[in-house]
């Protein structure tokens, strides 16, 4: 169960971040810190409505959250879930070292055999 929720979450990371405007507005709000939607929206030359979808992305993603103060709405990045990417790709990068490790070790014993 624990499992297929990473998964889960995995999959919204990768989905929320595979949109270039929505990488671009992460990086904007990890550069900037907490911003207006407004002021991403006009940063970006998109309507307010278009910002929105985005950041609906971002934040069902867990990458950025929204907090209201007065009439404006901040969005701020959060990076903690990118661990979970980190943590995919380390576990790629040990199974593949894994298997040059296995090669090495056949390709070695075939020298010793001759």
């Amino acid at each position: 169960m624990v499992e297929q929720r990473d998964e889960q979450q995995l999959s919204e990371i990768l989905k929320a971040t595979s949109d270039a405007t929505r990488r671009s507005l992460l990086t904007t709000l990890v550069q900037a810190g907490p911003t207006r939607v407004t002021d991403l929206a006009n940063h970006y030359d998109m309507s307010l409505n278009a910002v929105s979808k985005h950041i609906k992305v971002l934040e069902a993603a867990g990458l950025v959250s929204r907090r209201t103060v007065g009439r404006n709405h901040l969005i701020e990045a959060n990076l903690d879930p990118i661990q979970r990417i980190d943590d995919w790709f380390r576990n790629l990068r040990s199974i593949w070292e894994l298997r040059l490790e296995k090669l090495d070790h056949l390709l070695t014993e075939d020298r010793n055999d001759d």
